[in-house]
């Protein structure tokens, strides 16, 4: 009886996820759109220029200053982003420049979005939160495979989901815990 629910409950989600996620435009914005919406919620989640870590089950992650999860996108590369327009309002960037915290190893930069924004990068992955994440500490957007690729968190240290590993095409790897 329990299991009615599933199947209409995840059609939903489905149906929201290509909606939201289904445009190729490269116009792209940084998530500062007028109105309110998840993704401004998620993009002041991304702001601030501290990372710092995070702990998600018995993994150490990457984080913005306020703890919400970092991500990478497979598709991106080290100098450009290939989340732009309805893709970045669920996959809020993270504004570039940033520092490195307590406890943050690993080379930081910035690359320019299409739209000229800055985004700060993690040894040669643009950075990203999610807007399922709602609270620090969570990491929803793990191994999605959604606006044209899969995205991951970055794990710093422990064990993290399983997950390909996969880089950036010009970068030249580093430490994601796989």
């Amino acid at each position: 009886m329990r299991n009615r629910w599933l199947v209409p409950v995840g059609a939903i989600a489905a149906t929201l996820v290509i909606a939201a996620c289904g445009s190729s435009s490269s116009t792209g914005n940084s998530g500062s759109g007028s109105g309110s919406s998840p993704a401004a919620s998620a993009q002041a989640a991304g702001s601030g220029g501290a990372l710092a870590t995070g702990k998600v089950g018995s993994a150490t992650l990457l984080t913005n200053a306020k703890g919400f999860t970092l991500y990478w996108f497979v598709p991106d590369t080290t100098t450009a982003s290939n989340c732009n327009a309805a893709c970045a309002k669920y996959w809020p960037p993270v504004p570039g420049p940033a520092s490195a915290g307590s406890g943050v190893k690993g080379t930081l930069g910035v690359i320019t979005r299409s739209n000229g924004a800055k985004q700060a990068t993690w040894d040669g992955h643009p950075l990203y939160t999610y807007v399922g994440d709602t609270s620090p500490g969570m990491a929803k957007g793990n191994n999605l495979n959604i606006s044209g690729g899969v995205w991951h968190e970055i794990v710093l240290s422990g064990k993290g989901a399983p997950a390909t590993q996969s880089s950036p095409s010009s970068s030249g790897g580093g430490a994601y815990g796989y």
